[in-house]
């Protein structure tokens, strides 16, 4: 193998945790600069059947930026913006560019880049495009796949191909899922081919954005709340669900900023539009179902918006702080992203809640995007025992959600904590499928092995 790959001690651990909790260390690490360095790398793993994953700023909760066998690709240096292009709505990025410096990029010319996963601010495009990734405002945009208009993708032979989202209206040719092989590297988490360039769809920024959060006694009003809020003429771009402990983590850095100390739950929700928020149909709503009108926060302003997000953030942050200090025992967070109908989301998580208490595991932290009926269940497992006992109420959960017609990884990807679940949802058809793509655009199997099958 040649001098691009380095297998420094120190530096392959600096590559060997995201945020899953595992630990892999890789055989070696390349860190192209360009994409006719990531071919040339491509190149070599395929002439030596070496192992190649792909990794961009490593905030997977599903370990799928990090390996134990073969080489470890990071995309970081490739970071690059190219310019916006206001005519046409678009941006060009390299792969490792932060989600974050994007949007920047965009607004600089009042353009918005929509999808907005929590982990904005390290994460990257190509992180991004690998798990299809979403994010509170999908309710309003959709996730990461709607706004990916061409990729540039290295095969696993070496082979470049560009790729262009289809714009008929109409095409009959071939079976459906080969009208855009675009669609088949979003969300294929590495293990199809590696991003190298792509271009992204922008939008007008809104000329107001209002942020508000309801207080409630009770869970299931807030989710009533939900159901209710998506039902309505508000139109909101989030709604987003906390329960108690959520909002105890909230309260650690920002005080009673986001629902008074001791609400049983909050939903955060935003407004986004031209004309002045409609605050008196959103306070009626929300009263109509149990909340404390005067005890409403409203968030207005870049300065404002930032803390709500700031404070949202703080939940999986602390919370991948204390599955850190557990790894030495061999534990970690384990979190889920399971998704139902929204109309159903109540029932899930009373379902979810009731599958922890018959384990005598009741410390969960539920919080996320209820307005898509998809919440986070967080637990803190203290070593590897609990690790055991915590997955088996996520199975009986996922199980019960599966029955609900839901799904179970509505945005974090498979990755290889998550696979052993894949076969709950997926049929042996669709699981046959899976395999015959991957062994036609990977026939020696070098890409991402362990993630997705």
């Amino acid at each position: 193998m040649s001098a691009s790959l380095e297998r420094d001690s120190t530096l392959r651990e600096g590559f060997a945790a995201d945020a899953s909790g595992l630990h892999m260390i890789p055989d070696a690490v390349a860190r192209p600069a360009s994409a006719e360095e990531v071919v040339e790398v491509v190149r070599e793993c395929a002439s030596a059947r070496t192992p190649l994953t792909a990794a961009g700023g490593q905030t997977s909760t599903t370990g799928a930026s990090i390996t134990d066998g073969g080489v470890l690709l990071s995309f970081r240096k490739m970071d690059r913006i190219y310019d916006v292009d206001e005519r046409a709505r678009s941006v060009r990025v390299q792969p490792g560019a932060i989600v974050a410096e994007v949007k920047k990029a965009a607004a600089a010319h009042g353009l918005l880049f929509a999808p907005d996963p929590t982990s904005e601010d390290s994460c990257t495009i190509g992180g991004s495009i690998a798990c299809n990734a979403s994010g509170a405002r999908t309710l309003r945009y959709g996730a990461t796949r709607s706004h990916v208009r061409a990729l540039t993708v290295v095969l696993a032979s070496g082979e470049t191909v560009e790729l262009r989202r289809n714009p008929l209206e109409k095409n009959t040719v071939g079976y459906e899922f080969v009208h855009d092989p675009l669609d088949w590297f979003v969300g294929s988490e590495g293990t199809l081919g590696l991003v190298v360039e792509a271009e992204l769809a922008l939008l007008p920024l809104p000329g107001r954005v209002t942020g508000l959060s309801f207080p409630f006694a009770s869970e299931r009003a807030a989710l009533d709340f939900v159901v209710a809020a998506r039902a309505s003429a508000l139109s909101p771009r989030c709604l987003e669900y906390l329960d108690d402990l959520a909002l105890g983590l909230t309260a650690i850095g920002h005080g009673d900023r986001m629902a008074p100390i001791g609400a049983a739950a909050a939903v955060y929700a935003e407004d986004a539009g031209e004309d002045d928020v409609d605050l008196d149909a959103w306070l009626a709503l929300a009263e109509r179902h149990g909340a404390a009108g005067d005890e409403v926060r409203m968030f207005e302003g870049t300065s404002a918006l930032r803390e709500a997000r700031e404070a949202r953030h703080a939940i999986p942050a602390t919370m991948n702080e204390r599955g850190a200090r557990c790894r030495p025992a061999g534990g970690r967070k384990v979190s889920t992203d399971w998704a139902v109908p929204y109309p159903r989301l109540g029932e899930a998580i009373a379902q979810a809640r009731a599958h922890a208490r018959a384990a005598g595991i009741d410390q969960a932290v539920i919080y996320g995007h209820a307005g898509n009926g998809h919440p986070h269940q967080n637990f803190i497992a203290t070593d590897a025992g609990e690790v055991k006992r915590i997955e088996r109420v996520v199975e009986a959960t996922l199980r019960t959600v599966i029955g609900m017609g839901g799904t179970v990884a509505a945005e974090h990807g498979i990755g290889k904590i998550k696979r052993k679940w894949v076969g709950l949802q997926l049929s042996e058809m669709q699981m046959g499928a899976m395999r015959a793509m991957k062994r036609e655009l990977d026939p020696l199997g070098i890409l991402a092995p362990g993630n997705v099958l």
